[in-house]
């Protein structure tokens, strides 16, 4: 049985999720399970589990892009470790991968290392890119959502910090944060 695993990691991508099905629809996958979670958050990966609970003897697990199954390689070991345990196999589409054969494991272990190098290295082009533009004064960080202004009015009409957290839906330490800087501004 061709057991299909689609995966979106935001509400965004229901474009991706809905081409994902279509494409296992059209292998003739019997079963389809979909998710949307974020492929970090592996506890949260219900649907998954599922999938691999679902499994039997025979069966074949496809996806369509690595990417929707494993961010590691050593993830993508630890459930290949499960897949083959139930004498199922792992189909990849996009990549043309069966682990059914051995060389379809082999290029599977050889794709998944690339895989997790490129992101390792993108990662690492993304944090020395951050870290220039902070040097030259072009990064500040995540745009604030708090309004300081908005605080101090507030504080000013005798609220407080609990008060204007839940008013402007914000941490109650963000206002203390607020309050600090005002403080400090003031001496």
């Amino acid at each position: 049985m061709l057991i299909g695993y689609a995966r979106a990691s935001t509400l965004d991508q229901k474009a991706s999720m809905e081409a994902q099905v279509r494409e296992l629809n059209a292998l003739s996958c019997e079963k389809i399970f979909t998710e949307q979670v974020s492929s970090v958050d592996l506890k949260a990966r219900e649907q998954l589990a599922s999938a691999l609970d679902f499994m039997r003897e025979g069966d074949t697990l496809v996806v369509t892009k690595l990417d929707r199954l494993a961010r590691s390689t050593a993830h993508l070991l630890e459930l290949m470790e499960i897949i083959e345990g139930k004498g199922a196999a792992l189909r990849i589409i996009d990549l043309s991968i069966d682990t059914a054969t051995a060389t379809g494991r082999m290029m599977l272990t050889v794709v998944s290392a690339i895989a997790q190098f490129e992101r390792e290295i993108m990662l690492e082009r993304q944090r020395e890119g951050i870290e220039k533009a902070r040097r030259e004064g072009k990064y500040k960080g995540r745009p604030s959502e708090i309004d300081p202004t908005a605080i101090k009015r507030m504080l000013g009409e005798g609220k407080g910090a609990t008060i204007i957290a839940k008013e402007l839906g914000i941490a109650r330490s963000s206002v203390y944060r607020v309050m600090q800087a005002i403080k400090g501004s003031v001496a």
